[in-house]
C-alpha cells in the first residue's frame, strides 16, 4: 500500500497512479475544469486573467490544462502558452507544430536502421589490358 499526502489539501490517501491528489481534490478539480471549459466557450475573447478571476482558478492550473491538451484555443484567442522548445505562443499542447515535427523527424532518424554499405568488387588493374576474343 502506497500512502501519500495530497498536494492540495494535505490529507493522507492511498496513492495508485496519476497526480498526487486525493479523490476529493480530483473531483473538485474536474468540476473546476468543467466550469472553466463552459466559461471559455461562452466568452471566446476572455483573457487568462479574466478566466482565472471569474472561475476562481489559478492561472497555473489553466496553463496545465492547456499543456495537457484538455483546453484548446483558436488562433485568434488571447489565451496562449509558450512552446517549451522555441517559445512561440501556441493555443494548446506543449510544443508548436514546427518543433513537434522537428522532434519527430530527429527521433525517426535516430531509430532508423542503418543502410548496409555496398561493397564494390575491387577492380583488377589488368582488366583493361586484357585481350578479348569474339
Amino acid at each position: 500500500m502506497n500512502v501519500r499526502n495530497c498536494r492540495r489539501c494535505g490529507r493522507l490517501f492511498n496513492y495508485a497512479m496519476g497526480p498526487m491528489v486525493c479523490q476529493n481534490c480530483k473531483e473538485a478539480l474536474e468540476e473546476k475544469f468543467q466550469e472553466v471549459k463552459k466559461y471559455v466557450q461562452s466568452h471566446v475573447q476572455a483573457t487568462m486573467q479574466m478566466v482565472a478571476e471569474d472561475c476562481e482558478v489559478d492561472t497555473g492550473q489553466i496553463q496545465q490544462w492547456i499543456r495537457e491538451d484538455r483546453l484548446q484555443f483558436s488562433d485568434d484567442s488571447p489565451i496562449k502558452v509558450p512552446c517549451e522548445r522555441c517559445g512561440v505562443m501556441i493555443g494548446s499542447g506543449r510544443f508548436c507544430v514546427k518543433c513537434a515535427q522537428s522532434m519527430a523527424d530527429s527521433l525517426n532518424k535516430s531509430i532508423a536502421r542503418p543502410k548496409p554499405q555496398q561493397t564494390e568488387k575491387p577492380k583488377d588493374p589488368r582488366e583493361k589490358s586484357r585481350m578479348r576474343f569474339l
